[in-house]
């Protein structure tokens, strides 16, 4: 196969492509700063790992049932799918005089610590709007709580497209610095998760900080606090000071001008009609990409936002709001999540090695899809496991309170987290890498770019979001139905990558495995 090249695919090459943008070319910046803005991710990822370990949990405590928590969710997909290629199209443009990234880098920060108050204080500040704390629903703090939940996706949007622009602006094309930039980014990703995992996996927490615990804020609620308290502290302070000690060149007013001018040129809406056009522009391996790519997040979703509610529910047998199961099931997902962090993180480190030893990236690609369609599928065995086993005790009041499963059953379920990190890094690495090989524009713009992939992510998780909550009540509740398709789903999209996924071409195979990626 040869190299996808825009002068192969455009046969007008006087004619830019519809992500084309000239940036200014400077030299590679030295490696410390790219590892000080590469560690920006971990802050960001402190706070995505916290959502994903207890914030459904939470929910359900402030009185979302199951079946509409996944609703919840909705916002980080509709908030990927505007605000990346909006923040993403703006910062190519950017004429601040701090610099095209800095300024989006520096509101998503400020941005994520008003959401995480909002969040964390929910609770109390709709008790002091009225909600009982006798009532198992709380509709004044649910509406906070939501409020501070888009802010914080919007947030974390804005943040993690500039930061990658950023560090391929600071690699300046150089394929040793991009290589290197993407392996600190994808290092600062495991850090934060393994950082937030074990915040949340921590039941003494709200003992540092003591004024968390109010009469509407329980133990659980100000744990939650306590870790979002520390999600602030490490992001402002990573974000000041990468944005304190690296420095970027302004864009003129000038070229930005002449960039909508000939963008406006084309008719349509600047932003999306670029994207739109980016999209008749592609070719069979792209779309072939965003076809895989599609399928695995419609397997990856269900097991992310459910995960430690599997845990606390079905394997511990816990029921939301009721005794102490539920909670130890949910740090347990936590300590799960950490494991799957920790193998995340060194996966992350191999993944050129592995692709040598299998073949090459694709085939790779759909060996650790088939790896994450058997997890998947393995839940239901642990699940039956731990219901056959399950032995009870009785509380004072005559109530019966499950027992923690056997050290087989808890045993089986962590390590189930600990080997879904292999394919996760792959997940979060190998398609972004072949979708800046296989769109063939050797100009485009660094942060608009970036939205073409995304909508074949943002789009499964909507659909995820909205199907799960009733797709599982449909069978009687609980999370193994939306498990089960995850399954079916992660098979397909390894079939389709190894039987119709080009293979990069051979000087370019070994970026492709080098370039880490993420999202929300």
């Amino acid at each position: 196969m040869e190299p996808l090249s825009a002068t192969k695919h455009n046969n007008n090459p006087s004619k830019p492509s519809s992500l084309h943008v000239e940036a200014p070319a400077p030299e590679p910046s030295p490696l410390r700063k790219i590892i000080a803005v590469a560690s920006i991710a971990a802050g960001v990822q402190f706070g995505w790992a916290l959502q994903l370990s207890l914030l459904t949990p939470y929910v359900q405590l402030l009185g979302i049932p199951h079946t509409w928590a996944a609703f919840i969710w909705l916002c980080g997909p509709i908030s990927g799918m505007l605000v990346q290629p909006i923040v993403g199209y703006h910062s190519d443009r950017c004429t601040s005089r701090f610099g095209r990234r800095r300024p989006f880098i520096a509101a998503g920060a400020l941005a994520v610590a008003v959401a995480v108050f909002l969040i964390g204080y929910a609770a109390d500040l709709g008790h002091m709007f009225g909600d009982s704390v006798t009532k198992k629903t709380r509709p004044r703090a649910i509406a906070i709580f939501v409020v501070g939940f888009w802010i914080l996706d919007v947030a974390n949007n804005m943040l993690q497209g500039p930061c990658r622009a950023l560090l391929a602006d600071l690699s300046a094309g150089h394929q040793r610095k991009t290589r290197n930039a993407n392996a600190f980014f994808s290092f600062f990703m495991a850090v934060g998760n393994v950082l937030g995992y074990a915040a949340g996996s921590y039941s003494g927490l709200h003992h540092v900080f003591p004024f968390t615990k109010t009469k509407a804020c329980d133990v659980y609620c100000a744990n939650l606090k306590s870790c979002f308290f520390l999600s602030i502290a490490l992001l402002l302070t990573l974000a000041t000071a990468a944005m304190t000690y690296v420095k970027e060149k302004t864009l003129s007013s000038e070229k930005s001008s002449a960039d909508a001018e000939e963008e406006g040129s084309h008719g349509g809406t600047p932003c999306f009609g670029e994207l739109f056009g980016a999209f008749r522009e592609l070719k069979r391996p792209m779309w072939i990409l965003l076809l895989v790519t599609c399928l695995n997040w419609i397997a990856w979703f269900p097991f992310l936002l459910f995960d430690t509610d599997w845990m606390g529910k079905e394997v511990y047998g816990g029921t939301v709001g009721e005794g102490k199961a539920y909670d130890r099931g949910v740090r347990a997902g936590a300590l799960g999540l950490m494991l799957n962090s920790v193998v995340l993180g060194a996966t992350s480190l191999g993944v050129e090695v592995l692709a040598r030893g299998v073949g090459g990236v694709k085939r790779l690609w759909g060996i650790v899809n088939f790896l994450l369609a058997i997890c998947l599928a393995m839940t239901v065995l642990v699940t039956k496991l731990a219901e056959h086993s399950r032995r009870y005790t009785v509380l004072p009041n005559g109530h019966k309170e499950p027992l923690p499963p056997p050290g087989g059953v808890n045993a089986g379920a962590l390590a189930l987290f600990a080997v879904l990190g292999i394919p996760l890094a792959i997940t979060y690495s190998i398609p972004f890498a072949l979708a800046s090989i296989f769109s063939s524009t050797s100009g485009a713009g660094q942060g608009l770019s970036l939205g073409v992939l995304n909508l074949a992510i943002v789009i499964p998780q909507m659909v995820v979001s909205v199907t799960s909550g009733p797709w599982d009540a449909l069978f009687g509740g609980g999370n193994l139905p939306a498990f089960v398709v995850g399954a079916v789903a992660a098979a397909a999209s390894g079939i389709l990558s190894i039987i119709l996924l080009p293979s990069p071409p051979p000087d370019l195979a070994k970026a492709a495995t080098a370039t880490g990626g993420g999202f929300h």
